[in-house]
């Protein structure tokens, strides 16, 4: 089970290193600008996480294999070769960050639950869910604070909430001690939600955004 975890970890450290990466790229950044903001997206969650759990220096710098494996692949997508299918053709770089986030989601969710399931003493189904989805957003919304941009969890199709469900699908499959069932079905809970949300426009309700003009008419009221 460990090395499966271990594949996993690195294969969502590759996504969102990708996906930090395309990101830092959209938005003219240099090669250190491209490698941090990889690092940040691929790393950012599981510090979260460990300092949540109260593991101290967070396991990203104890071990920093994972760390090395997304500035490697940040460098890569900054070659002028890859660079340049990203810039000038929108489709691809449209289709590969939905998809690259979605797979980096999905691991890095159920990666959470277990984590948490083997920190805690009992079955405390509230924090396997919070830690989660923690682990699965924390290194996305890193990574659009930083590169100046609303973080997906508060305006994408349906992004925080399919984690929270494959989490939830993860923690079902631990409470009847079925691991390596929950963590399959868990990552792929998410990552089939996030795409067919993006597909179907599927979205949660949302707030009125208010034009100049209500605004101002609001602020007279005041």
């Amino acid at each position: 089970m460990d090395t499966v975890i271990l594949i996993l970890e690195i294969l969502g450290t590759v996504a969102f290193a990708l996906s930090g990466a395309m990101v830092a790229i959209k938005r003219g950044m240099d090669i250190f600008g491209v490698a941090i903001l990889g690092l940040t997206t691929a790393c950012g969650g599981g510090i979260i996480r460990d300092l949540l759990l109260g593991k101290t220096p967070p396991a990203a710098f104890v071990n920093p294999v994972f760390g090395i494996v997304a500035i490697v692949t940040a460098i890569i997508v900054f070659l002028p070769s890859v660079r340049r299918i990203f810039l000038h053709h929108p489709k691809i770089y449209d289709r590969a960050s939905l998809t690259l986030d979605s797979i980096g989601l999905g691991l890095f969710t159920v990666i959470g639950v277990q984590t948490a399931h083997h920190a805690t003493e009992g079955f405390n189904i509230f924090f396997y869910l919070f830690l989660g989805v923690i682990t699965g957003v924390g290194g996305g919304v890193m990574r659009d604070v930083m590169s100046k941009n609303i973080p997906y969890i508060f305006i994408k199709h349906i992004y925080a909430t399919a984690s929270l469900i494959g989490a939830g699908v993860m923690t079902v499959f631990l409470a009847f001690d079925l691991e390596l069932l929950g963590v399959i079905l868990g990552s792929a809970t998410v990552i089939v939600l996030r795409l067919l949300a993006a597909r179907f426009r599927w979205s949660l309700p949302k707030a009125h955004e208010l034009t100049e003009e209500e605004l101002h008419r609001e602020s007279v009221k005041k």
